[in-house]
């Protein structure tokens, strides 16, 4: 139950000297505030036991969201995924949802703000009344119809002694700094998809061109065939086994076709165009910059995260959170005051003696309340210790992210060495092939095995071009947009 004094009195220097008695209660009594054995348990995962730098300590540094957008797409080289990207950072709604987020933030932080600042309002009134002549009234009023005017200003202060509004002030900066953060995350998030979904369209187009080239290798197989059993050479049944892949081959071409328009039908989805991406022509996987293959893991670059300096954020704010129910335990300051006119009847509220003003404070200090101030600041620790392990996890997560991916830049950089001599044999062997076919030293057989080694072959090359792009992207997202630097 909260005890309020007020006091308002004619000499001017009374209040003021109430106010000071009334800080000097106040501030004893805060003395007597039991929140001991209370606070958030949890602890942020140090940074050493991660591999990261020693400069990204446990203990929550000052949360700021990680740096402005940079176009880390461009360093792939390809103008059409510029523009699918822009595109979708400008149209998508989800990053509209996630700048009205902020927006909302920021306004909370101000309303919590003015809660520091002096509060000034004014007010008019003008009440015709008739008085009742059986009340406390006597005459003249009793029984008769008056007029009352009131016009005054008020004002109101409330002395921030145990930092309340500084701390709430604090929380909701924080969540801020976490709505910005999460509105950067979600454009990494989208440009990631997008560019993920641009690499996966120019994979599907390289495996079309090559069965478009094996088709038209088998077609001219056939054609050699028929040649030849038009000469006696070959038999009818080897003119059949000619044949025989050629719809196998039109099916896989198809399906190519298929996953291709599903994938174009993603980005459109992704970049706010429906229907605007029909006649997209992208470039090719051979022209596609490709990036170098980190030696080492970029752990130093996490701290550019969105999402961990989001959470980061949120720690921060849940921790003057708790300083907000922990200053109300202590008592509650406020100065109050007034000035204004009011008289009985329109035509005195100008008159002298029609001013009136008043001024005084109050204290309110809560004494039993069933417990209520030690749930509620339980309840915001136990959402401190939320964040905490809700951080660690991120984190843990982020290193786990960046460790897969530079792991499979690494093999497939080395699949590729492997791959690029296996392709060479295979080209050779194909080659040896068709000429002895053609000079009737060998057989159709060997001619279509070492075709089908090739083209295994270049299928391999370009799914490995293709798994390079889409990890360099992850890793790029992982690291929070920054590009690695390689080793020499």
């Amino acid at each position: 139950m909260p005890i309020s004094f007020s006091s308002t009195s004619p000499a001017p220097w009374r209040p003021f000297a109430v106010t000071a008695t009334l800080v000097a209660l106040a501030l004893s009594a805060g003395g007597c505030a039991n929140f001991a054995g209370i606070g958030p348990k949890a602890r942020m995962t140090e940074a050493q036991t991660l591999g990261l730098p020693s400069a990204a300590a446990s203990t929550p540094a000052p949360a700021e969201p990680a740096a402005p957008r940079v176009a880390w797409w461009s360093r792939f080289g390809d103008a059409q995924l510029d523009a699918l990207v822009q595109m979708a950072l400008d149209k998508q709604p989800t990053l509209r949802l996630a700048q009205a987020r902020v927006e909302r933030a920021q306004a909370l932080a101000g309303v919590v703000e003015s809660a520091d600042l002096p509060n000034v309002t004014a007010s008019a009134e003008a009440m015709r009344q008739r008085i009742t002549a059986n009340g406390i009234y006597p005459p003249p009023l009793a029984g008769n119809v008056i007029e009352m005017p009131n016009a005054q200003i008020s004002a109101s202060y409330e002395f921030d002694l145990f930092g309340k509004n500084r701390a709430a002030l604090d929380a909701a900066l924080g969540q801020v700094r976490a709505a910005r953060a999460d509105s950067q995350a979600a454009e990494l998030l989208l440009a990631t998809q997008v560019t993920r979904s641009y690499f996966t369209l120019l994979r599907l187009q390289a495996l079309q061109d090559l069965a478009q080239r094996n088709l038209a290798q088998r077609e001219q197989i056939v054609a050699l065939v028929q040649a030849r059993l038009k000469a006696g050479l070959d038999s009818p049944t080897e003119l059949q086994s000619s044949q025989a892949a050629l719809p196998e081959i039109r099916q896989y071409l198809e399906s190519l076709r298929e996953q291709a328009a599903l994938t174009r039908n993603a980005l459109a989805a992704l970049t706010g165009a429906p229907l605007g991406l029909q006649d997209l022509k992208p470039g090719t996987l051979a022209r596609i910059t490709a990036l170098p293959t980190p030696q080492t893991m970029p752990l130093d670059l996490l701290a550019n995260r969105p999402d961990v300096a989001a959470a980061r954020a949120r720690v921060e704010a849940g921790l003057s959170e708790v300083e907000v129910a922990k200053a109300q335990f202590y008592p509650n300051i406020n100065l109050v005051a007034f000035a204004g006119l009011n008289s009985i009847g329109f035509g005195n509220i100008s008159k002298a003696g029609s001013e009136q003003w008043g001024v005084g404070p109050a204290i309110r200090l809560p004494i039993f309340d069933g417990g209520r101030l030690r749930s509620q600041l339980k309840g915001k620790s136990a959402d401190v210790d939320v964040a905490i392990e809700t951080y660690n996890s991120l984190v843990v997560d982020a290193v786990r992210e960046v460790a897969d991916q530079v792991a499979s830049l690494q093999s497939i950089a080395r699949q590729s060495q492997e791959q690029k001599k296996a392709q060479a044999s295979a080209q050779t062997l194909y080659d040896i092939a068709v000429q002895r076919f053609a000079a009737g030293l060998g057989n159709q057989a060997l001619v279509l095995n070492a075709q089908t080694a090739g083209l295994n072959q270049e299928r391999v090359a370009i799914e490995l071009q293709a798994r390079a792009l889409d990890a360099h992207a992850q890793l790029l997202r992982a690291t929070g947009g920054s590009v690695p630097t390689a080793a020499p």
